[in-house]
């Protein structure tokens, strides 16, 4: 079997050991003759990087590892990039979570004014790691999976057409994979699924195993009584409380599976009634993901030995491994892909960036039709879209009026007043992550008669 190169770009991520654990362990069905770390912070990337150098010398002596902040050594020679850049780093999730909270308005790292925020600092990074990918090998593709996915996805249709850059994400995973539990399953991809929306905003229109059994009607009362929580599952607070949540998204639509982030959409209210602002999401990472991988892998790397070894394979990894392998061998497998619509959802809007089945092979995905949405979700979904779009509009315009607008019809914003304060605060917050926003001669006016 031929043995792959692959450079993890955001190597000081703490979803990195993980990632490595997990292409580890499935050597016999991708194996790997190179691994790479390529980060702009070669600080954060060295404390990750030292333990992998450490984990990969005791379980596979034969890989070359490189560890780097050098675009040409990180990108030459690589047959997959895997991307999960965050520009700006927790310091502005944190702005992006308490801003919009500031002013009783949800926020969240994907969703709302904190996700639009997030979206317009890592459309420049995932750009330049495109270009670094096309220059320097150009027959690589790039496995994307930085946030916020709709937003990144949109530009990059829209600025890099012709590349291969497959946008993904982990969550509907990590929800089929609770669906394959309570079915009585193994595993994620046991499961055969139908299923349409946007990144984060999507819906569940079949669940069946192998066989074409349908596995719905098993798991209906489940998550009509508790979501996705499981028993015997030890959740953070947060997690506990969005898996739970789903069963009153559920309510809404009790035909179709929702994915858990539409919580923030259609229970806006209560959502921002019961997030902290002075300790969000952020804090709960810092003091609990951050705190254990940087001191596990200071760990390591001090007893250059990986006795004790915490680290574990995770879901959010083997859906990467599932969709290399996918390309690698054009094995046709069915898979959840960030795409552009194109009919596959025949009464949405063409040029959407929808996630929904495709067969995955060699040439990358063949989304697969999923027919007419109802009335409910496309009113929603059309909102959403549209928030993606200005939103990438503003990016590209440099433009203060299409992102006050991308603000101003997020659901979960009340008002154009309210979203014009949160933006104004966001755009001090970026400077230097953002293009210098232009405001026309009418949003001038309007201030001086604000004012």
């Amino acid at each position: 079997m031929k043995k792959f190169s692959i450079v993890i770009a955001g190597g000081g991520s703490t979803y990195t050991p993980g990632i490595v654990m997990t292409l580890l362990k499935h050597l016999d069905r991708f194996p790997i003759r190179q691994l790479k770390l390529y980060d702009n912070d070669g600080a954060r990337q060295k404390v990750i990087a030292d333990a992998c150098e450490v984990i990969l010398r005791e379980k596979a002596p034969d890989i070359n590892f490189v560890a780097t902040t050098d675009p040409e050594e990180g990108f030459t020679d690589v047959d997959f990039v895997m991307a999960q850049i965050r520009v700006g780093k927790y310091a502005m999730r944190d702005k992006d979570e308490k801003i919009p909270l500031k002013y009783g308005v949800i926020g969240q790292e994907t969703c709302g004014p904190g996700g639009i925020a997030y979206g317009l600092r890592s459309i420049g990074g995932v750009l330049e790691i495109a270009n670094y990918m096309e220059k320097y090998s150009p027959n690589a593709w790039m496995l994307n999976y930085s946030n916020p996915a709709s937003i990144v996805a949109e530009a990059t249709r829209r600025l890099k057409p012709n590349s291969k850059i497959l946008n993904i994400c982990d969550m509907p995973v990590g929800i089929q994979e609770r669906m394959a539990k309570l079915a009585g399953l193994n595993y994620y991809n046991d499961l055969e699924v139908r299923y349409f929306g946007l990144n984060h905003f999507g819906w569940w229109t079949a669940v069946r195993d192998k066989q074409g059994n349908d596995l719905m009607p098993k798991i209906r009362d489940y998550i009509a009584e508790h979501g996705y929580l499981l028993p015997g599952m030890n959740e953070e607070p947060s997690w506990k409380a969005t898996f739970g949540m789903a069963k009153n998204t559920f309510a809404l639509d009790p035909d179709r599976f929702p994915n858990t982030y539409l919580q923030y959409y259609l229970y806006t209210k209560f959502e921002a009634e019961h997030m902290d602002p002075n300790h969000t999401r952020t804090d709960e990472v810092r003091e609990g993901r951050e705190k254990f991988v940087f001191s596990e892998c200071r760990r390591i790397a001090k007893s250059q030995s990986i006795e004790g070894l915490k680290f574990e394979p995770d879901d959010h990894s083997n859906y990467i491994v599932d969709l290399s392998r996918a390309i690698a061998y054009n094995t046709h497998e069915r898979m959840l892909v960030i795409v552009e619509n194109n009919g596959a959802v025949a009464n949405f809007e063409p040029t959407a960036m929808v996630e929904v089945p495709c067969i995955v092979g060699a040439n990358g995905p063949e989304r697969l039709a999923m027919g007419d949405i109802p009335r409910f979700q496309k009113g929603l979904l059309e909102q959403q879209v549209a928030v993606e779009k200005l939103a990438v509009d503003a990016w590209v315009e440099h433009s203060y009026l299409k992102l006050w607008q991308a603000l101003t019809l997020s659901h979960t914003v009340p008002d154009a007043a309210v979203a014009k304060k949160i933006l104004d605060d966001l755009v001090e917050a970026n400077k230097g992550f953002w293009p210098e926003l232009k405001k026309d001669a009418k949003v001038k006016e309007l201030e001086l008669s604000l004012n």
